[in-house]
């Protein structure tokens, strides 16, 4: 299997590309609307609310918590998540960037 050459491609393009990955899954937005929903530090049993096993919540939440977009805190037996309000601005504003480009109509196209 072939290498992904990141390393070919702007910091800003790779950014955009992690933020999309994040998306990608049906999960991680469903964590991404449970977190928003209760709009607190969330320590409940995110297996009862998505209905995922525990170790695939897990592997979501850490893909999430990598790229920053959530945080969490250990409070004795359980880990407390909530969204990382400052890096979930940046990354809204990096994708409405991305997203808003006008393509512009010159001629036919295609």
């Amino acid at each position: 299997m072939g290498l992904a050459k990141t390393e070919m491609f702007t910091d800003l393009q790779n950014e955009i590309a992690l933020f999309a990955k994040v998306f990608g899954h049906p999960a991680r937005v469903a964590i991404l609307q449970q977190l928003f929903k209760i709009d607190a530090c969330y320590c409940g049993d995110l297996v009862n609310e998505i209905g995922l096993a525990q170790p695939t919540i897990s592997q979501h939440l850490k893909e999430l918590k990598q790229l920053g977009l959530i945080k969490g805190n250990v409070e004795g037996t359980s880990v407390c998540y909530c969204i990382n309000s400052v890096n979930w601005s940046k990354m809204k504003e990096t994708m409405l960037q991305f997203l808003n480009q006008d393509i512009s109509k010159i001629g036919d196209c295609c």
